[in-house]
Parts: structure tokens; sequence; C-alpha cells
């Protein structure tokens, strides 16, 4: 009695649930086919369809259908039964034509309600032109598959590029499926990008084999990898070739024609072995980008737009205010450096917080990059920050296009900090703040005593100390303070003595995110730090930075080329690194103790 209540409860849930289920109705079929062949197309629904509505298939000849499968699936998670039933209809076709064809979409009713599935696109290939040769029979072992049944092409987008222009390359094996059926790939040794930045392309998990019509025969198909590469510098460049090991099922013997179908299937009658592949290298022009670059290029290369916002224009002292620029569009945005920021003098300015959001697809990288600045006010006063400027180079029109915001003005309050507050502008330097309103202390008459001549303190030697000790204590800090002044006024003289506070500040991050294995955030701090540092320590805006002025540089200031090429190494690293494959964890850890002990050494060459 119990088992059946239960079966009762069971059943009343999966009925309850399954009807809660979405709807989903799809269409399927294979990508290409081959001339004259035969191939299925399938609509399945999750549901209880009614009054199935196929689109018009004039190009095709329906052999058969619709055949109709049901399947039932059940489940049960955390004591919740759910049930899905699955009806397929499955037409046979044949093509008439070659060509690429679309198949509408079709329209199915379940429980009184119209669904459409997906459009498809057919591409109908040309017969294999050596498929007589392919029928002979009693082909057997490794010998049968020749250099054009198996092989691997290296495909590019584009054959001539700019410098930081991205363009696509793709890595696909090539099968003839009535010589070999690939049932796998071992030892891949594919060539690394030298002279590149890369962004590899997220291939499917589940990738199947597509087929192909190449020079006359027709093949099937599997991509192994891809990948956006960005040039890093002019001229010819090659990349490798490389290798892998394909497992193969092969047949060894059989008593009649193989179809394109087998290619999928095994038949019986194969033995598997292996066969090594090469992979030819392939070549690339990259040309330089032109001259005539804006002051506010550094390196955009695509096509993008900028935006920027201002968190509030009214505030009081001590208040941050963050302005916020985002860049979006289609190019090298993962590697636009930021675009400089004017904030007014006496505001103390924070590192900004940079947020990437970018995608990589077989199109090349889009998304946005979300630069926030934090300011904030010492003083009271109006203030203005300067238009920002965003250059790029237009791989479309060959030209460098400049994007400009507004200015911003701010007028900021004095807050409850206390006191009088000086009122201030625009000054270059903390020498030209002036403070107004000082009240007139009042002079004492009360209480007031006359020392006589005769007594014995005055002409004592105590009485000219009193004279002399503060007369060379304000000789001392006189100089003193008009050496600060001078160095408070030398902005290049500050930020080197800062380069080394900044650079660990920032390994600290790195540090951080090398603990949370964030591998691409703890390669970008790396190279913040690093080239902060530069910037600081040399008195080279980071805009003018490059590893060749960096190196003449160096070499002024007497840094020896074993530190210098150190420096180098680390630069390279941590860009090749952000894109390339995972590295381990004691890789960023040996990395992150290099970087600490070149800079150490750098401190202990250059002193200022």
């Amino acid at each position: 009695m119990r088992k059946l209540v239960f079966l009762f409860v069971l059943f009343t849930t999966f009925g309850v649930v399954a009807g809660a289920a979405d709807v989903v109705f799809k269409a399927s079929a294979p990508e290409a086919v081959v001339m004259g062949e035969t191939f299925r197309l399938s609509y399945t629904v999750n549901g209880e369809g009614k009054d199935l509505r196929v689109p018009e298939l004039a190009d095709f000849e329906v052999l058969y259908g619709p055949a109709v499968s049901t399947s039932h699936s059940t489940q049960m998670i955390n004591g919740n039964v759910t049930s899905e039933t699955t009806n397929t209809y499955t037409y046979t076709l044949q093509s008439k034509k070659e060509g690429t064809f679309n198949i509408a979409p079709a329209t199915i009713k379940v429980k009184g309600a119209n669904y459409t599935s997906n459009a498809l696109v057919v591409k109908v290939l040309p017969a294999d032109k050596a498929e007589e040769v392919s029928k002979e029979n009693g082909r057997s072992g490794t010998a049968a598959v020749g250099k054009d049944d198996l092989f691997i092409m290296a495909a590019l987008s584009k054959k001539s590029v700019y410098e930081q222009e991205g363009f696509l390359v793709t890595y696909k094996l090539y099968a003839n499926p009535r010589k070999a059926n690939v049932v796998g790939i071992n030892q891949v040794k594919l060539p690394e990008f030298e002279g590149f930045l890369t962004q590899e392309v997220e291939l499917p998990q589940n990738r199947q084999l597509v087929l192909e019509n190449y020079n006359g025969k027709n093949y099937g198909t599997f991509i192994i990898r891809q990948a956006v590469l960005y040039p890093q510098r002019s001229g010819k460049i090659t990349i490798p070739g490389g290798s892998l090991d394909v497992a193969m099922r092969v047949q060894v013997a059989t008593t009649r024609p193989r179809s394109v179908f087998d290619f999928f299937e095994d038949n019986g009658g194969y033995t598997d072995v292996n066969k090594s592949v090469s992979i030819s290298p392939v070549s690339v022009e990259v040309k330089p980008l032109p001259s005539g670059k804006p002051a506010s290029f550094s390196g955009a290369v695509g096509n993008f737009t900028m935006t920027s916002s201002i968190s509030s224009d009214r505030m009081k002292t001590d208040d941050a205010v963050t302005l916020k620029v985002k860049i979006s569009g289609n190019g090298n945005i993962k590697l636009v450096k930021n675009p400089e920021v004017v904030f007014p003098n006496d505001f103390d300015i924070y590192d900004p917080k940079v947020d990437v959001d970018v995608k990589t697809t077989t199109a090349g990288s889009s998304g946005t990059k979300t630069i926030e600045y934090m300011a904030i006010p010492r003083y009271a006063g109006d203030f203005e920050i300067p238009s920002i400027a965003f250059s790029y180079f237009d791989t479309k029109t060959g030209s460098y296009k400049t994007i400009t915001s507004e200015p911003y003005k701010l007028h900021v309050e004095q807050g409850k900090g206390g006191g009088t507050s000086p009122v201030v502008s625009n000054f270059s330097n903390k020498e030209s703040v002036k403070y107004l309103g000082q009240d007139i202390r009042y002079l004492k008459v009360k209480g007031v005593r006359f020392v006589p001549n005769n007594e014995l303190f005055f002409g004592s030697f105590m009485y000219y100390m009193c004279y002399l000790i503060p007369a060379i204590l304000f000789v001392v800090f006189f100089f003193i303070y008009r050496k600060q002044v001078k160095e408070n006024s030398n902005l290049a003289l500050v930020r080197t003595k800062k380069a080394n506070k900044m650079a660990v500040r920032r390994l600290k991050n790195a540090g951080k995110l090398m603990k949370e294995n964030k591998k691409e955030e703890f390669y970008d701090e790396v190279l913040r730090a690093l080239w902060g540092y530069l910037s600081d320590k040399l008195s080279i805006p980071q805009a003018d930075l490059a590893k060749d002025n960096v190196e003449a540089e160096l070499a002024k200031y007497g840094v020896d080329d074993a530190l210098t090429k150190e420096f180098m190494d680390i630069l390279n690293t941590c860009e090749f690194a952000r894109y390339a494959p995972a590295q381990a964890s004691d890789a960023m850890d040996k990395l992150y103790e290099q970087t600490v002990d070149a800079i150490g050494k750098m401190e202990d060459t250059i002193k200022k």
C-alpha cells in the first residue's frame, strides 16, 4: 500500500514539473554534404508536438519522412522529479545541385501554442574527382594513406596587416574519409607565435568533423587551433611549422565501396595506426604604422569609441571624485594604454582601476575597457579637468582618428576639516598658495616688566647666544626650506624619488593576485609595475616609453647590459604570458622574485 501511495505522489509531482518545462524546438542537419548523397534533416521538440509544418525543400529531393521517434527521460534532484518527452521528426533528403542553400524555419504546436525552429544553411559540395580511384578494394596499412589523404593547413585571414592589427590563424586537419578514419590526435607540437601577442579563440568542446572540398577532393576537416595574432613589429614575419601525431583507423580489406558516411562509422575490417603529420610555416607581411601619429596615440589599432563621465562636479574637500572613461570597439583593446587625465594641482591622485571585458572570436577581439580615475581635492575653489584625448589607427581608412571628451568644471567647497582654508586656483606649485583673511593679533599692554640696564644678563654671553642661536637656526631652516621647495617644484625629481615606492605598492598587489592564481591579472600588474617604475625613474612619460629608448636611457645612467637584459626579459615574459596557455604557479613565483631582485639592483645602480 505504501508503495502505491509513493508511486501516486511521484507521478503527480512528475506531471506538475514536466508541464512547467520550457519548450525547445530545434532543427539540425549536416553543415556540408556531397552532391548526390543522402542526408538527414531532423526536427526535435521536447513535448507532444502537433501540426508540424516544414518549409518548402525545392533544392532537395525528399526521399522519406517524416520518421517519428519518441524518447523519455526522468530525473530526481533533491526530491524534485522532472520528466521530459522528446519527439524527433526525421526527413531523408538528397541534394539536386551544388551550392549553398538555406532551409527556412519550421513551425509546430505544443499544447495549443505555436513554436518556430531555427533556420539552417547546407552546403552541397561537388562529387570527389578521385571517387573512382578510392573505390578500389583491398587497400591496407599506412601505405594506402598518402600525403594528399592526411595533412594540416595553417590558414591566415590576412596576408598583409599593419602593426598591432589583429588577424586570424587557423590550424585545420584534412583527412580523406575513404582512406582513414581519424580517431584521435596525440603529441601536438604547434608553433610559437614569436613576434606576436596572442589571444586564443575558444573552440567548442563537442567539435565534429565537417566535410570540405579542397582541390577537387572531399575531406573531413577538424579545427585544431584558432588564435588572433597582433604583430609587434613590421616586416615579414614567419610563423614556424609544427607537427602532431594522428591516430587513425585504416581499412585493411573490404568487399564493397565506401561512402562518406563511413567516415563517422566503424564497419570492421580496420586496424589502428599512428601517422605523424607536419605543419608548413606561413608568413605575413606587416606594414609599419604611417607617420603623423597624434600626441595622444598610444598603440590602439582598430575601430573604437570613447565615452567619459564624472561622479559629481560639486563636492567638498577630502571628498573623492571619480572620472570614468570607457573605450569600446574592435581591435587590440586589451593592449590599449590608459588615456592621460590631467587633474588640477593639489589633488591627491590614485592609481586608476581598470576593468577589461573582451571576447575573442574568429572575427577578432571586441569589447570594452573601463578606466576609473579617482582624485581627492585638498582645497576649496573652482577647478577644471581638461578634455581627454584618445587616438587610434583605423585600419579600414588607413588613417589616425582622435576622440576628445568635454572638459569638466569642478566646484569644491570647504569640508569639515576645520580651520581657515586657503582659497586656491590652478597654481603651478605649493608656493603659489596665498592665505587670505588672517587675523591681526592684539598687542599685549598689561603685565609689562622693564629690565634695568644694570642687570648682569644684559651684555652677557647668554645674552648674545639668544640672538646668535635663532639666527643660525633661521639660516639652516631657510636653506632646508628652499631645497624642499625646489624639489617639490621639480616634478621629475619627485617622480624619481617615489619610483621604488610605487613599484613596491604594485608588486604587493601582484603578489596577492599570484596567491589567488589570477594569471592574466598578475602579469598585467607586474607589467604596470615595471613600466611605471621605468617611467618614474627615467622621467619619461609612459606614452613615450618603448623598449628601444629604455635601453638607450639606461645606458646613459651606466646600467650594465646584463641588468638591462634582465628587465627586457621580464617585460617580454609578461607580455607573452598574459595570452599564453596557463602557467604553473612556480613560474609566477620565479618571475615575481626576479622582478623584485631586478628593481633592487636598479635602485643600487641609479641613485638620485
